[in-house]
């Protein structure tokens, strides 16, 4: 599983105080946050409830009403672009790659942007990515609409891990894709984590994600946060997490993090 954090690890993410709020209506109401370096949490509500709008405000897309995002001690929105780059990586919903460039040129993009390396070492660079990733080397020429839907989040994953952050930011990354798909890409993320020690922020949906790689889970609900392991959030007494968590679709979810753990 994932790397634990120690309890006297200073958070390597903090949020305090976070308000949101759309016109009157309030979506987060003074939400806390700490995740500790090495860890894999999961962010799941809801429709509206405000997952993506909770992560933009952590990656400092999105300025909150109110509350400060620390990312390793420091102010989210006072961190210029390419120290923010060389902390975070992002996958974004649907990959988000360039249509025009190929995968590739996807992955050096970043580099591109933040660094001087020569070109020679970006290729050599995003052919270990590519690597890092699951892809075959080949998969490098291609263009995205020329991959399938899991290789098109692995390249996304690639180019996330671009610049070796210390945090992935994934929004759901298993979205979209077939049940063998979605598990290759769990392990993948868990493989991350155990290997490079990459601490792994996930928004999603897939029950299955959140069960078997997620040492925490973030609940968004009522405009709150209820953050623990899913083994006590089972024993919640709020409507919406009992429905969640012992619902049909969980029996599966848990019967695949038993099977992950060899019971």
């Amino acid at each position: 599983m994932n790397i634990q954090a120690k309890a006297n690890t200073e958070p390597i993410i903090s949020a305090r105080g976070i308000i949101n709020r759309f016109g009157a209506q309030v979506v987060h109401d003074r939400i806390n946050l700490d995740i500790q370096p090495g860890e894999i949490i999961g962010i799941a509500g809801g429709s509206g409830t405000g997952k993506s709008v909770l992560l933009k405000t952590l990656i400092g897309l999105h300025r909150p009403d109110a509350g400060e995002v620390l990312l390793d001690g420091k102010a989210v929105q006072s961190l210029g672009a390419a120290e923010k780059a060389s902390l975070i990586g992002v996958l974004f919903q649907q990959g988000a790659l360039f249509s025009s460039l190929s995968v590739a040129n996807n992955i050096m993009f970043p580099m591109r942007e933040h660094t001087s390396l020569p070109i020679e070492e970006r290729e050599r660079l995003a052919a270990t990515k590519l690597e890092l990733a699951g892809l075959p080397a080949e998969s490098g020429i291609k263009f995205p609409s020329a991959l399938s839907g899991g290789m098109v989040k692995r390249a996304a994953l690639a180019r996330a891990l671009a610049l070796d952050p210390r945090i992935l930011f994934l929004d759901e990354p298993t979205s979209d894709l077939d049940p063998i798909a979605a598990s290759g890409i769990d392990a993948l993320i868990r493989k991350l984590n155990d290997s490079l020690g990459v601490t792994v922020v996930i928004v999603t949906h897939d029950l299955t994600t959140l069960f078997t790689i997620c040492g925490r889970i973030a609940i968004l609900v009522d405009q709150k946060l209820t953050i623990d392991t899913a083994d006590k959030l089972m024993q919640s007494n709020h409507p919406w997490i009992r429905e969640l968590f012992h619902g049909p679709r969980a029996e599966g979810a848990f019967l695949a993090r038993n099977m992950n753990h060899g019971n």
